[in-house]
C-alpha cells in the first residue's frame, strides 16, 4: 500500500514537472515538501523498490524444499528443521514453526503422534491490537505482558480497565492470565498436588508459550514440586549475586580494585 502511494506520487510529480511546473508549484499542489519534490525530480530514472532476497537464516530461503517435503508427508517441525539445518539453515526453530503455521492451519488433518509433538508445533499467536479505553492508544505488548501476570489487587484503576479490554478482545489473553494467576497461587499455596492439574490445563490451552513453559517444568518436575511445597527460597542469594554483577559491570574500565572493594563492603555486612 505504501509502495503504491509513493509510485502515484512519483508519476504525478513527473507529469507536472514535464508540463513545466516548478518544484515549488508541484509541492503546493501535492502538499509535499519542496526538498522532497526537488530530490525526486532530479532523478531521470526512478527505480522501483525491490524486496530483499531471502537469506539462509530465514525459512523462505528453503521454501521450495519445505513445500516438497510437506507434500511428501513430512509435516513435523522438528524433522523439517533437521532437514534444512543440513542444507545450511541458520535460523531458529521458532522462526520455522511460525513460517509453517499457516500451512498447518490450511491442513487441519495433520496432527502429531502424541500430545507433546502437537504442543511443539503449535502456531505462534497472531498479534491483537487492542485500544486502551482510557487513552485511546494501542496497548503495547509490554504492557499486556505486565497485566497478564499482575494480580488484580495490585493494579490501578487504569490498569484494570486496560486488562478488561484485553480480556474482552482476546480469549487467549484471558486464558493466559487465568493460568498465570493459578500458577502464582500454586507457588504461594504449598499444595504440590494441584501442580499436575495445572500442567495438564496449560498443555491443553492451545497457547504455545504456556505449552512450552509446561514442558520446561516437566524436565525438572521434582525441583518444581519442592519449590511449591517448601517455604525456603534462594531469592536473597540471587539478589545479592545480581547486585554484585551490576556493580562490576558499572565499573569496567572506570576504577581500580580499591574502589571496587569499597563499593562491595556493604554486601559483607
Amino acid at each position: 500500500m505504501e509502495r503504491e502511494r509513493l509510485r502515484r506520487h512519483r508519476h504525478k510529480i513527473r507529469a507536472l514537472y514535464d508540463a513545466g511546473s516548478t518544484v515549488r508549484e508541484i509541492a503546493q499542489k501535492l502538499g509535499l515538501g519542496p526538498r522532497r519534490v526537488y530530490r525526486w525530480v532530479r532523478r531521470i530514472d526512478m527505480p522501483e523498490h525491490s524486496d530483499m532476497a531471502p537469506k539462509p537464516c530465514t525459512p523462505v530461503y528453503f521454501g521450495a524444499f519445505l513445500a516438497r517435503r510437506w507434500a511428501e508427508g513430512t509435516t513435523k517441525v522438528r524433522h523439517l528443521f533437521a532437514d534444512i539445518r543440513h542444507r545450511g539453515y541458520t535460523g531458529s526453530y521458532s522462526h520455522l514453526a511460525r513460517f509453517l503455521a499457516p500451512w498447518r492451519n490450511n491442513d487441519p488433518s495433520q496432527d502429531g503422534d502424541d500430545g507433546l509433538a502437537a504442543d511443539q508445533e503449535a502456531p505462534a499467536l497472531l498479534p491483537v491490537h487492542v485500544i486502551d479505553p482510557s487513552t485511546g492508544r494501542r496497548i503495547s505488548p509490554l504492557v499486556a505482558a505486565a497485566l497478564c501476570i499482575k494480580p488484580r489487587r495490585q493494579t490501578t484503576t487504569r490498569q484494570i480497565i486496560s486488562g478488561d479490554a484485553l480480556k474482552a478482545a482476546s480469549a487467549d489473553f484471558a486464558t493466559m492470565r487465568h493460568l498465570a494467576m493459578r500458577f502464582r497461587g500454586l507457588l504461594g499455596g504449598g499444595d504440590a498436588e494441584k501442580l499436575d492439574g495445572w500442567l495438564s490445563d496449560a498443555r491443553r490451552s492451545g497457547i504455545y508459550g504456556k505449552q512450552r513453559f509446561a514442558r520446561a517444568l516437566r524436565h525438572d518436575i521434582e525441583a518444581v514440586r519442592n519449590a511449591v511445597r517448601e517455604p525456603w527460597s534462594n531469592r536473597q542469594t540471587e539478589g545479592q549475586i545480581n547486585r554484585l554483577k551490576t556493580l562490576k559491570r558499572t565499573m569496567y574500565g572506570r576504577a581500580g580494585v580499591d574502589l571496587l572493594r569499597a563499593r562491595l563492603m556493604p554486601l559483607q555486612n
